[in-house]
């Protein structure tokens, strides 16, 4: 099976240039691609991994991927997708971000043997051209009624666009118009709000490279589809916001448990566009869907493959660790402070400097009762559980048998309110 028809099979293929074309040039050599990934915050997000994961397919069907980190279209802002104009970024922090998002990139390709990849910055060149040589050279190829078509341009003519976004489908036409020039790359992919950029850079690279002997130049644009959910909200948004790939915004253990939480109807092609697992496997776990869906087997393996590849193994097993703690009967003292701070990230914290402290005290210091009466009655009535064993011992001395990793100690008083004593 051809990655073509592969990316096909999982229901990846949105829209495609001259598909027979591209199959044939796929079949015949290895084949240079790009996506763009402009730095507009300090880390990538769950919505990017599609793209990451189509270009390793890519890679891993022998083609040599480039991951283009938008240093210089990260400073003027891409309308796609967009309502309103883009706050513009100082020009530090948006390298910043770009160095960020580089590190990122370069997790989840191989950069080693002869499909290696690469990490391209535009800035490179586009950072030091002329007004004059972007006007000249570039600009004069397209034409005002072109680039109004445009839906990314179009769907903004009645709110407003300014020149710099409505200038932003020339840069992107540039870039793969110079890394078709400079590294033979002959295909671009990106998300389906990309296709008006992607079409606008095979535009320009037909007019300003010529082909072999008259033929025109061989250069393809492909899409995938957009990730929705079956309740037509967008993938990856949250009430917390958006899953980040930064373990220090979104942690793993708050990465795995977002895609354990998967919905039936979307789990099993969210396995097929973001794993790597074989159709065999896919369809066993499409029948434990039908047949068993209360034991989430297929959430669970999406989990475990996603998880893994992005923060790791060893992240994965930290998730996997907390949610046995928390929710499959695990003991908790048998996680570290590491794990304990990824699974009670949110919970109300306070910090205690005695190695000795009566539990009534530390309950009311800590807010958890609002007096030593209240704190007594909870003890008395089983309410307060400390690393998740009750006690009912009025008389009880937090100690250091009560310390999980010499740092943490996890209250709960009821069902669900969870407090974390700090040391």
């Amino acid at each position: 099976m051809g990655i073509i028809q592969e990316l096909e099979s999982r229901g990846l293929i949105n829209q495609v240039t001259d598909r027979d074309g591209l199959e044939s040039l796929l079949d015949e050599k290895q084949v240079t691609l790009y996506c763009g990934f402009d730095p507009t915050g300090d880390s990538l997000h769950i919505g990017h991994l599609l793209t990451i994961i189509t270009l390793r397919r890519f890679q891993l069907a022998g083609h040599k991927p480039l991951a283009l980190v938008g240093g210089a279209t990260g400073l003027i802002g891409d309308p796609s997708g967009k309502k309103a104009e883009r706050t513009l970024n100082e020009e530090e922090v948006v390298h910043m971000y770009r160095d960020r998002i580089k590190g990122q990139l370069q997790k989840y390709l191989d950069f080693e043997g002869d499909k290696k990849a690469e990490v391209v910055n535009n800035y490179d060149w586009i950072g030091n051209m002329s007004v004059i040589s972007f006007l000249r050279d570039v600009g004069k190829h397209f034409g005002l009624n072109y680039m109004l078509s445009k839906e990314a341009v179009s769907s903004r003519i009645d709110s407003g666009i300014s020149f710099t976004e409505f200038s932003y489908q020339i840069l992107q036409s540039f870039d793969f118009h110079h890394l078709y020039e400079e590294k033979g790359c002959q295909l671009q992919i990106g998300g389906s709000d990309q296709w008006g950029n992607i079409t606008g850079g095979l535009e320009l690279i037909r007019r300003m490279s010529g082909g072999v002997e008259g033929e025109p130049p061989r250069a393809f644009g492909f899409t995938i589809p957009l990730v929705t959910k079956a309740d037509g909200t967008k993938f990856g948004k949250t009430e917390g916001g958006a899953i980040w790939l930064d373990p220090d915004k979104t942690s793993p253990y708050e990465f795995y448990q977002f895609l354990l939480n998967t919905d039936d109807r979307d789990v099993i092609k969210f396995i097929k566009y973001f794993t790597f697992l074989d159709e065999e496997e896919i369809q066993s776990l499409e029948k434990e869907v039908e047949t068993q869906p209360e034991e989430r087997v297929a959430q669970r393996r999406l989990a475990e493959e996603l998880t893994a590849f992005v923060h790791g193994n060893d992240a994965l097993k930290q998730a996997q660790n907390i949610t046995d703690a928390l929710f499959g009967g695990g003991d908790l003292k048998e996680l570290t402070a590491e794990e304990v701070k990824q699974g009670f990230k949110d919970v109300p914290t306070h910090v205690v400097n005695e190695d000795a402290k009566p539990l009534v005290d530390v309950l009311v210091d800590a807010g958890i009762a609002s007096s030593k009466r209240q704190a007594r009655e909870d003890i008395r009535n089983g309410a307060i559980y400390i690393n998740g064993e009750r006690c009912q011992t009025l008389e009880k001395t937090m100690g250091n048998e009560d310390k999980i990793d010499n740092a943490f100690t996890i209250i709960r008083r009821g069902k669900k309110k969870y407090f974390l004593i700090q040391y």
